[in-house]
């Protein structure tokens, strides 16, 4: 399954964001929104002051969220931006109007799976 195959349900739905803490322990966010762009799926760091930490010691993401009785994970590698293209096209965003869009997580995807 690729990405393109769910995006319009991913853009629409609630996420939840799991990362891996220093510890060895999860640690996982819910988010509003995320978009895909060139393959990629984007979020937005507003307030994500752990998630970020977290992603400096182990780059890995799950992406897990629900339609119905149908869910999806996503699974990938994250590059964060603080600068440039990525951060412009989050800042950009109409969700993000009012909100600090500190930076963008670009999520280079590895797997996408369908759950129940």
């Amino acid at each position: 399954m690729k990405i393109e195959d769910i995006k319009n349900k991913l853009e629409k739905a609630t996420i939840a964001v799991a990362t891996v803490d220093a510890d060895n322990k999860p640690h996982a966010i819910a988010i509003m929104y995320a978009k895909v762009k060139d393959g990629k799926v984007v979020i937005t760091n507003n307030y994500m002051n752990s998630t970020i930490k977290n992603l400096e010691g182990n780059p890995y993401v799950s992406l897990v969220f629900w339609e119905g009785e149908r869910g999806w994970r996503v699974d990938g590698k994250v590059e964060y931006f603080d600068s440039g293209e990525w951060l412009d096209f989050v800042k950009g965003l109409p969700e993000n109007e009012g909100f600090a869009a500190n930076g963008a997580l670009v999520v280079d995807i590895e797997s996408v799976k369908e759950l129940g």
